[in-house]
């Protein structure tokens, strides 16, 4: 893991598109803006792992095609 230090109005730059930009500090909550192209998905880490697991569900849990309609039909 790369470490690096920076204060609040600093950037890192990942690759060419990606800018992590320090927006201050507030007890040991770091507030952090992510200057990033649309098609570059951000997540909170968390919620990445939210999706990850949704999706193993979701792949694992068979679901009958009249189930399926069912689930479709309420997202409507």
């Amino acid at each position: 893991m790369l470490v690096l230090a920076r204060k609040k109005g600093e950037s890192i730059m990942l690759g060419d598109q990606i800018e992590v930009v320090i927006l201050g500090t507030e007890g040991d909550t770091v507030r952090v803006g992510i200057k990033a192209p649309k098609q570059v998905e951000v997540y909170r880490k968390e919620i990445y792992q939210q999706i990850e697991e949704s999706n193993k569900e979701a792949f694992t849990h068979k679901v009958s095609p009249m189930n399926l309609n069912k689930l479709m039909n309420k997202s409507k």
